[in-house]
């Protein structure tokens, strides 16, 4: 096991060198000017070249990259073109609306979504299995964005039970974690149903069932916890889109998140700002696919890595 976690260390160090390097290079080929935008519309020629040079935006992309690496390693994420904050300090502030926004809608969607699929996978070919399914085809169809103006619509501006957007107490979670979480409780119910479709084939299910053991004993304690493998993966994944694609829904509800930060960020050519959050999103990527890989011991004892 740790030669194993060693080994992902290693290929990790790897992977976060090639983000870098795209990172850097996509942001630079960005339209724009980011100097022009700090210095104003109305900035002569002059200011915007010593706005330019204060930001060393004038030097050659290979030292650019390097003095950026250079700041990474001693955690320096640099400083906002913006608002001429720490990156840190921009990041730190939009970090846990965005988590508590993840966790929140990860946590229903995955519990109903592992219910709907298993009550499809259990009753399958009958009217729950189809109802299953149909709620679950209808989840993945809807556009976040038309499912969020939908929710608004109703309940804020007709029922006025809801805010219709912000940040500060929970009932403005209801409706951004809703719209968050369908897509993914759909594709949740849409795996588990597979996966518990081919596990219930197995021949030790079968046995169990010959033994005479309870049907729910066999539903949930010998079919469930072998499907979970596969699904372990699947929560991970849709964990880090979350995490990472939340940027329509925080602009619906106007959510202080990183999806907002990311997108005023991009329409600034704040390229630190930009350059720091894909980083930090592929950074949780590789983190929550470790992990995944970890939980998969938990969930099979019998997995053994070498």
């Amino acid at each position: 096991m740790l030669g194993y976690l060693a080994k992902r260390l290693v290929s990790t160090g790897t992977v976060l060198v090639l983000v870098m390097m795209c990172t850097f290079a996509f942001v630079h080929m960005l339209p724009g000017d980011p100097a022009r935008l700090v210095a104003g519309p109305t900035a002569a020629v002059e200011d915007v070249q010593a706005v330019r040079q204060a930001l060393g935006l004038d030097k050659p992309l290979p030292e650019q990259f390097v003095s950026y690496v250079s700041r990474l390693a001693h955690g320096d994420l640099g400083t906002s073109l913006k608002t001429r904050r720490p990156v840190a300090t921009e990041i730190g502030e939009r970090l846990m609306p965005t988590v508590w926004l993840t966790v929140t809608a990860m946590s229903w969607s995955t519990l109903i979504g592992l219910l709907i699929g298993v009550m499809s996978a259990v009753r399958r070919g009958r009217w729950q299995d189809h109802l299953g399914m149909l709620v679950a085809v209808s989840g993945i169809s809807f556009p976040p964005f038309w499912l969020g103006l939908l929710l608004i619509n109703l309940l804020s501006v007709r029922l006025g039970w809801l805010p219709t957007g912000g940040y500060g107490t929970w009932q403005h979670f209801i409706m951004p974690s809703i719209t968050l979480g369908v897509g993914v409780a759909a594709v949740m119910a849409r795996f588990t149903r597979s996966s518990f479709v081919e596990v219930a084939r197995e021949d030790y299910v079968r046995t169990a069932r010959a033994k005479g053991v309870p049907e729910r004993q066999v539903i949930w304690r010998h079919a469930l916890r072998n499907a979970l493998i596969p699904i372990t993966t699947m929560v991970g994944l849709q964990f880090g889109f979350l995490l990472g694609g939340s940027i329509v829904v925080e602009s619906v509800f106007s959510w202080p998140g990183l999806g907002r930060l990311l997108v005023d960020s991009v329409s600034y050519r704040d390229y630190p700002v930009i350059q720091a959050l894909i980083l930090l999103f592929s950074i949780q990527f590789i983190l929550i696919n470790l992990i995944v890989d970890v939980l998969y011991v938990v969930a099979n004892p019998e997995i053994r890595y070498s």
